[in-house]
């Protein structure tokens, strides 16, 4: 395993959610050859607006803007540091907790976007980007990192999710075993329980098969759908073999890295889900293009 310091990047908007992403991170990584960075964008009034000062029937209003522009920035400083605090809770040093209170420049998602590209091996999010803070609204930032960074591995943390077990979903594409190495990269050598899980949906499932009813109702029959069943498993074996090996010689116990299918679904995403729920995963692994 590489054993160079990784960095991973904590964005932090205030809310409740981005508190969460900082426990889960505190959770999960190990603090050995790892830097956390808490990176909070914030955005400050326009200068231009201040000019509106020389005008004396303003000169009250700017004043009240003014102390609540920095009871906004006491309040994000206590924050971040809360959020230090935690990780230094959870044996990471002083050295490898670093708090980035960035000023804006392009934009919320897009400064983080940028920020991103200087070298972390993953960026961390909370699900939800409305901000507690008094009247310090970001909007949805979670949506837009997931849609604009594919150059790194976005977390996406909603809750207050259980470490421990991995449910890792696998298809053939390149995306799907890049989702491996990472989990190798970040969590191998702990104890974590990773389930290597391929959901095979249901036949009928798939509309371009719809559209002949004469085929349908010729063809499609429990044998044939058992037919396709038998397929996927060969075709999946051999992913199912090299996504152990990269994750055993990652340093995963063998015995803790076991393998699923679940066939007949209607909806991968929602077997994936359903799987994560009733199986106690508290993180699931997808790649960011899969096959449909």
């Amino acid at each position: 395993m590489d054993t160079a310091q990784k960095k991973i990047l904590v964005a932090i908007d205030g809310s409740g959610q981005s508190l969460d992403a900082v426990r889960y991170v505190s959770k999960v990584i190990a603090p050995q050859n790892m830097k956390v960075i808490l990176f909070h964008v914030q955005r400050k009034i326009d200068e231009a607006f201040w000019e509106v000062g020389i005008n004396p029937a303003f000169s009250k209003r700017i004043a009240n803007i003014r102390a609540w522009e920095l009871e906004q920035g006491n309040a994000v400083k206590e924050f971040m540091d809360y959020s230090h605090q935690i990780l230094l809770d959870a044996r990471f040093t002083q050295e490898a907790v670093k708090v980035n209170i960035h000023p804006a420049k392009t934009g919320v998602a897009r400064d983080i976007i940028m920020e991103s590209m200087n070298g972390y091996c993953a960026v961390v999010v909370g699900r939800k980007g409305l901000s507690k803070l008094k009247d310090l609204v970001l909007g949805s930032i979670a949506q837009k990192l997931v849609e604009k960074i594919s150059h790194v591995p976005i977390w996406v943390v909603g809750g207050n999710p259980r470490a421990g077990k991995i449910l890792l979903a696998l298809d053939a594409s390149e995306g799907a075993m890049k989702g491996v190495d990472h989990v190798g990269a970040i969590l191998g050598r702990s104890d974590y329980e990773v389930a290597l899980l391929h959901v095979i949906r249901d036949v009928n499932s798939y509309s371009w098969l719809r559209e002949g009813e004469d085929f349908i109702s010729s063809k499609l029959n429990e044998s044939a759908d058992a037919k396709w069943s038998e397929d996927v498993r060969m075709e999946m074996g051999p992913v199912f073999n090299e996504s152990r090996t990269r994750l055993i010689n990652a340093g995963f116990e063998p015995n803790r890295v076991t393998t699923k299918f679940i066939t007949g679904a209607g909806s991968r995403a929602g077997a994936i889900v359903e799987e994560a729920k009733e199986g106690g995963y508290g993180t699931i692994v997808v790649g960011r293009r899969g096959l449909s």
